[in-house]
């Protein structure tokens, strides 16, 4: 039989996984913003690929897959669905024909207004101040850096 002292220093204690705790967290704070871009007619994914592109556009989708850590079978649905809302217009890269620019349209540029909005109501959403949230974000970082080094 399993003790409660025993399970305490359990390293296999699920409420002890570091994965465990991300991916409720991740889970939580995705399901947060649901209800923010519903109005804006994008999901959470679509929501990456437009800050991507509000930092800066055009991007080749190598690019874009690269920034946002997705394969191209995974990009490739999202960027159809923006186009299809008429956020995002895809082409052949004027520097290289070989590439598939992505740019926003100005139905995509004017959404950026609406989305300023959004980071403040998931620090408020959350109840944590925006250091707390900075500093979570540089632990996390580095923990992606760790995982890509592996």
């Amino acid at each position: 039989m399993i003790s409660a002292q025993t399970i305490e220093g359990d390293p296999l204690a699920l409420d002890r996984q570091v994965c465990f705790a991300l991916a409720i967290a991740s889970r939580n704070v995705v399901a947060l913003y649901r209800p923010l871009l519903e109005p804006m007619g994008l999901t959470h994914p679509q929501y990456l690929v437009m800050l991507a592109l509000w930092g800066r556009t055009p991007l080749s989708v190598k690019e874009l897959g690269r920034l946002l850590a997705l394969e191209p079978a995974t990009l490739s649905p999202l960027l159809k669905r923006l186009e299809a809302i008429g956020y995002i217009t895809r082409g052949r890269a004027s520097t290289d024909e070989r590439q598939l620019a992505v740019a926003l349209t100005e139905k995509g540029v004017a959404l950026r207004e609406q989305a300023l909005a959004i980071p403040p109501a998931v620090v408020e959403r959350l109840g944590m101040s925006l250091t707390e949230l900075q500093d979570l974000h540089a632990v996390l970082t580095r923990v992606i850096a760790a995982t890509e080094r592996t």
